[in-house]
């Protein structure tokens, strides 16, 4: 029992750390970055899932915690810059395509279902669209625990910061999109 106690304030003692997120930006990930979540953020990170009480409630505090993160990585990279879309931040420093929003979102996302955020989804790998063969769209994805259903977890169509898209995986695969 002397031995559980010394443990268990051994483990105590050790100060909470700083997370790292690897992101990406520049169109197909053509660069990557490691950005620090320090101990205030991720303290407010955590606040966005408090009052999860369904997964539905868990869904809108994921499409938060994705504009939060962001912000977050902004500070320290030019994904600052990032404009909703591919055309109004064409050729500038931290723009991001799909490819890169579907990777760092990804990224985020295991950052918040590692630190026990998620109750009621997991993260899985991105997910890919071709509806019409010429718009490849890409996205990060979930899926919620008791029924199964899958999400789409997308950041792209937004500027950087804002809350993140999510559609059911269905209608994301046809093409789905927050401006229509």
């Amino acid at each position: 029992m002397r031995w559980l106690s010394i443990l268990i304030l051994a483990c105590a003692s050790f100060p909470a750390q700083a997370a790292e997120v690897t992101i990406c930006y520049n169109y197909g990930c053509a660069v990557q970055a490691k950005i620090e979540v320090d101990l205030d953020d991720l303290t407010r990170l955590d606040q966005l899932f408090e009052e999860v009480a369904n997964a539905a409630v868990e869904r809108g505090s994921i499409q938060l915690a994705i504009g939060f993160m962001n912000r977050v990585a902004g500070k320290q990279t030019p994904i600052r810059n990032d404009k909703g879309g591919n055309y109004d931040d064409d050729g500038v420093e931290g723009r991001m395509d799909c490819i890169d929003h579907s990777h760092t979102t990804t990224a985020y996302l295991k950052l918040i279902e590692a630190r026990g955020l998620l109750s009621f989804h997991q993260v899985l790998e991105p997910v890919h669209r071709a509806p019409l063969l010429v718009n490849d769209h890409w996205s990060a994805r979930i899926q919620e625990n008791e029924t199964g259903e899958q999400y789409a977890v997308d950041s792209w169509f937004f500027d950087n910061g804002e809350p993140a898209a999510i559609f059911p995986i269905r209608e994301w695969l046809k093409g789905a999109d927050p401006h229509v």
